[in-house]
C-alpha cells in the first residue's frame, strides 16, 4: 500500500516537473521571438529615419540650386569690359543685344555704332573694272580713282613700246604721250618735246603734286636738259612712256626716278 502510494506520487512529480519543464522552454520561445519582434523594429525604424535624412537632403539640394544658378547670372566688369559668366565675349564692347543690333546695321551696310556711314561695300560693288585694277597698281582705295577717262586712257596705251619720235599706238616717246593724256583727258595743248613742255609749266612743290600735273627727269646726258616727263597720278605714282617697258605706271620714290628727279610743273589752261 505505501509502495504504491509512493509510485503514484512519483508519477505526479514526474508529470509536474515535465509541465514545468515544457512551460520553460516555451517561455523561451516568446522571449526569442518578442527579441526578434523588437530588433525588426528597431531596423525598420533605422530605415525609416536614413531614408527622411536622405530626402530632405536631395530637398535642400534642390532648393539651393536655383540660387546658384541667380549667383552664376550676375554681372561684372574687367577693363571696361562687361562679362557674364559662361558667355563667350571676343570684342570689348558689352555683350548686350543693343550692340547685336548696331552689329547687326553695321553689317547691313547703314550705319555702325558711331553713326557714321559705312560706305566701302557699297563703293566697291559698284567700281568698275578699271578702278579695281589701278587701284592695285597705285596702291590707293577705289574712291579716290573718280578720273575714269584718265584710267580708260591710261588702259588704251598700257604696255605701247616706246620709241623716240614715236606718236601711235605702235611706239610712242615720253613727250608724245604726255601730249596724248593731256589732251583727250584734260582738254589741254603741249608743246612736242620734254623741255618744251618744262619750260612752258608753272613750277610747283613736290608736296603740292595734283593728278594731271606734269613730273620730269634728266635721265641721260652731260647737260643738265629735261629728257623725260610723266604724268602725274596720285601717292607718288606717274604715268609715262619709258624706254625699258613702255607705257607704264612707276613710283617717284623708286631708286631709279628719284636722283633724277628734276621737278614738278602745272599746266597753265
Amino acid at each position: 500500500m505505501l509502495s504504491a502510494i509512493n509510485h503514484s506520487l512519483l508519477q505526479i512529480f514526474s508529470t509536474s516537473l515535465g509541465l514545468k519543464t515544457a512551460a520553460g522552454y516555451i517561455a523561451g520561445m516568446m522571449n526569442r521571438f518578442v527579441l526578434l519582434i523588437g530588433m525588426m523594429s528597431l531596423l525598420v525604424l533605422t530605415s525609416c529615419k536614413s531614408l527622411s535624412k536622405l530626402t530632405s537632403r536631395d530637398n535642400s539640394t534642390a532648393k539651393t540650386a536655383p540660387a546658384k544658378t541667380t549667383a552664376s547670372q550676375q554681372r561684372t566688369f574687367l577693363d571696361q569690359i562687361e562679362v557674364t559668366p559662361g558667355s563667350v565675349v571676343t570684342t570689348g564692347h558689352s555683350a548686350s543685344t543693343t550692340n547685336s543690333s548696331a552689329a547687326s546695321t553695321t553689317k547691313s551696310g547703314k550705319k555702325n555704332n558711331t553713326g557714321t556711314a559705312d560706305m566701302n561695300a557699297f563703293n566697291i560693288e559698284r567700281a568698275g573694272y578699271l578702278q579695281l585694277k589701278y587701284a592695285v597698281i597705285i596702291d590707293a582705295t577705289v574712291e579716290k580713282l573718280t578720273n575714269i577717262p584718265l584710267l580708260e586712257t591710261i588702259e588704251k596705251w598700257w604696255g605701247t613700246k616706246y620709241c623716240l619720235g614715236g606718236n601711235t599706238e605702235d611706239c610712242i616717246d615720253c613727250s608724245a604721250f604726255t601730249q596724248v593724256v593731256m589732251r583727250d583727258v584734260f582738254n589741254t595743248t603741249l608743246p612736242r618735246t620734254a623741255q618744251e613742255q618744262f619750260d612752258n609749266s608753272e613750277k610747283i612743290e613736290l608736296a603740292d603734286l595734283q593728278e594731271g600735273d606734269l613730273v620730269f627727269f634728266h635721265t641721260s646726258g652731260r647737260n643738265r636738259d629735261i629728257t623725260h616727263v610723266g604724268v602725274y597720278l596720285l601717292n607718288n605714282k606717274f604715268v609715262h612712256a619709258a624706254t625699258s617697258g613702255g607705257v607704264m605706271i612707276s613710283d617717284l620714290n623708286e631708286k631709279y626716278w628719284q636722283p633724277r628727279f628734276r621737278g614738278a610743273g602745272r599746266v597753265v589752261k
